[in-house]
């Protein structure tokens, strides 16, 4: 398999069509009854978090990063991950996973938190979420219910129903 030419970079204003299309091909109309879509449904991603990834002019894959609270703690939720059906196990998705982590790391938060398949995200250190310490507003399988710590214990600290965070 040849090597792609990605280039991975933050997300600006001018992606947001292409982003659209992307999650159109990726996930299909099903996406917005998905439990993830209802959570940032209103609010705004942190788009200085969120990172797209191309191949020539071609938006390949995104990953956005929205701030959610639950117990008056704020904190991050990643998603959605999507990248292109044609460019599927290339590593896209890898890759822009690292940067989002990064810099959502260098930018202080504390806690990512998502739903998706836990083989998948285990590798850049996401756990399920403890039963009931998070309730996100409808049904998960709470095997698909993940965290990742960027500040030791934080996790701990966050409980009770999860919301997306509308004052950004």
């Amino acid at each position: 398999m040849q090597a792609l030419s990605l280039v991975i970079r933050p997300e600006t204003p001018d992606d947001h069509h292409a982003i659209e299309r992307l999650h159109a091909r990726a996930f299909g109309p099903g996406r917005y009854a998905r439990t993830a879509f209802r959570l940032r449904e209103g609010a705004t991603h942190r788009a200085d978090l969120s990172v797209t990834a191309s191949v020539g002019s071609f938006l390949v894959g995104s990953v956005r990063m929205a701030p959610v609270t639950a117990g008056g703690g704020g904190f991050l939720a990643l998603g959605p991950l999507a990248v292109d059906p044609s460019f599927s196990g290339r590593g896209v998705g890898t890759s822009l996973m690292r940067a989002s982590l990064t810099a959502a790391a260098e930018a202080g938060e504390s806690l990512v938190i998502l739903v998706g398949d836990a083989p998948f995200y285990a590798r850049f250190g996401f756990r399920p979420v403890p039963a009931g310490q998070l309730v996100l507003p409808g049904p998960v399988d709470p095997a698909r219910f993940l965290a990742l710590e960027l500040k030791p214990d934080f996790l701990a600290t966050a409980q009770g129903p999860v919301a997306a965070d509308r004052r950004s």
